[in-house]
Order: structure tokens, then C-alpha cells, then sequence
């Protein structure tokens, strides 16, 4: 997460200091989150890379080792802090996130109640999305999952934005103190019609919730909670297909292509000496990860 300084405004130019968190990147599928440390290394299949060689840096830089091999140094974004942070509970990951972002309609300023904080993998993006004047207020009723997460959130730099709570909101529902003052409500729950009732107390007119849940059994009955004080009901599965694109070189003639003559007739122009761009699915799509349940508060009658 970047940086917010004490004026609430987002630091977007930064160097990298002794005791922050980078986000080391090898490859695209191997990527590490390491605290900054003076006197600290990292060794790995590319060499030893001193700690101190990073400090004063710019994220986004390439750092040698004593053997000539290279990393990157990136910014602890939350779409990165995704992909290496450490899996307490199943994760939301990146399409479910930007989804559930856009569609509970959260932009900076906004109060965000979300129940299950779990891995804190949606708790970090939704912080980036309602800075900096918003905040995040995170329940789970496992105080030591809890207690992660805040030490987390703390590493991230984003504690400022983010309260974590210990609370079972399937029996006790939200705090009273948020009554009526939040803009969005989001349930991981496994019983999340047993938290609606409260969520729709603490919501603004027109506020608008977000139950995710694996089964489809869990949504039926989400909804059938849902319809007494809310509209505009709405389910999705967000399936995201990723492809490989890379340059296979000169692959020479490919099947079916054919010659092209100038205009003159005479001249043969073979385009098969090109190099290649091959574009197909990967191998390991993600499949199904959960169900999205969108839901606005009915406004009263006037």
C-alpha cells in the first residue's frame, strides 16, 4: 500500500527506507512481501542481495546480486499483497475484488463495514478505495486471526484506515454506533441471512451490501432475507480467463498460409520469415471461487 502522509494525501513518489515492506518479484508466479533491514540479505537462485544496496531507491527498481542475477523492488500494492500475504482463510483474489469495489459503489470518503476479515486480502483494497478520508471498520470473531490482520495492516501501512474487531456479526450483529452511517456492508459469512437484518440497520438510504458465499444453497437463502428490505438483487460468478501471449519466433510457413504476389505478378513477397506472436489460454484456469450477491436498501416512503 502506498503511503498516506499527514496531510491524508496518497504518496505516489517514494524511496525505499530502512523497515519498510517491498514486494520482491523473481517471476510473474514467484514474489515474496520483505521487510527492509540494514544489515539484512536475501539469498536466493540469483545470488545474495544486500539490504542496504535497496535502501534509497525508488520502487519499481532493479537490484543486482554478487552474481549478476536481478529482482525488482515493488510497492506492497494490495492487488501484489494478494498474491504473498499469508493464506489464514480462503481469499477473496483480484476479479472478485475489483468487482465487489465497483459494484458497492466505494469511493475515498466512504464508511465500509465488512464482516469475515479472514486473510485481510479485500480489507487492504477496499482501505486503498475509501482513502483518505474513509475508513474500514473489519469484524471476525477469531481473536487470533484478528490479531494478524491488524499486524498486517500495520506492515501495509494502511492501520490508519482500517479498525479490526472481534465480533461474532452472525449472532450479535454490527456495533449499534454504526447505525444508519455506512455506505457499504460486505458478508463473508457462512450463514450470512443470519447478519442481514443488522447490516440493513447499519446501512444509509440507498446503501448497498454484498454477500459472498461458495454455495449456491447460501444465496437462496441470503435472498429470501434480503427481499423484505432491499431491491435491485443481483448474483454473479466472475470467471476470469488469462491468456499467454509470447513470441514464438520464426515458426516458417504455418498451415493454410498463403503467398502473396505484388502487383506486378512477378515478385513473391513471403511474410513466413516474420517473427510470431502466439496468444492462447492458460493451461490452469481459476475456476469457480464463490458467488456475489449484490442488494440495495430500500429508501422509506416519504
Amino acid at each position: 500500500m502506498l503511503p498516506i502522509d499527514p496531510t491524508k494525501k496518497l504518496s505516489f513518489s517514494r524511496h525505499i527506507c530502512d523497515g519498510d515492506l517491498v514486494i520482491v518479484y523473481e517471476r510473474h508466479d514467484n514474489m515474496k512481501a520483505v521487510k527492509v533491514s540494514q544489515e539484512s540479505v536475501l539469498q536466493n537462485r540469483f545470488g545474495v542481495f544486500k539490504h542496504s544496496d535497496w535502501i534509497g531507491k525508488p520502487f519499481g527498481s532493479k537490484v543486482f546480486s554478487n552474481k549478476g542475477g536481478f529482482i525488482y523492488l515493488l510497492a506492497p500494492t494490495p492487488e501484489l499483497w494478494t498474491l504473498v500475504l499469508s493464506h489464514r482463510t480462503q481469499i477473496l483474489y483480484i476479479a472478485d475484488i475489483s468487482f465487489v469495489i465497483m459494484y458497492l459503489e466505494i469511493v475515498p470518503g466512504c464508511l465500509v463495514l465488512e464482516s469475515g476479515t479472514g486473510s485481510g486480502s479485500l480489507s487492504t483494497s477496499l482501505a486503498r478505495a475509501v482513502a483518505p478520508t474513509g475508513h474500514v471498520y473489519t469484524f471476525d470473531f477469531h481473536e487470533e486471526r484478528a490479531a494478524s490482520a491488524r499486524e498486517d495492516f500495520e506492515k501495509t501501512g494502511i492501520s490508519s484506515l482500517v479498525t479490526v474487531g472481534v465480533r461474532d456479526i452472525q449472532g450479535e450483529g454490527f456495533p449499534d454506533e454504526f447505525s444508519g452511517l455506512a455506505d457499504s456492508v460486505f458478508l463473508d459469512l457462512p450463514q450470512p441471512w443470519l447478519a442481514i437484518p443488522s447490516a440493513g440497520k447499519m446501512l444509509k438510504p440507498d446503501g448497498v451490501l454484498c454477500s459472498f458465499s461458495p454455495c449456491i444453497e447460501q444465496v437462496q437463502r441470503a435472498c429470501d432475507s434480503l427481499r423484505s428490505n432491499f431491491t435491485d438483487l443481483r448474483t454473479f460468478e466472475v470467471l476470469l480467463r488469462t491468456y499467454e501471449v509470447r513470441d514464438e519466433g520464426n515458426l516458417g510457413s504455418l498451415p493454410g498460409k498463403k503467398r502473396q504476389r505484388s502487383s506486378k505478378g512477378s515478385n513473391v513477397q513471403d511474410n513466413s520469415s516474420s517473427p510470431t506472436v502466439m496468444a492462447r489460454p492458460c493451461s490452469e484456469a481459476k475456476g469457480h471461487t464463490g458467488y456475489l450477491t449484490f442488494a440495495r436498501l430500500k429508501c422509506l416512503a416519504l
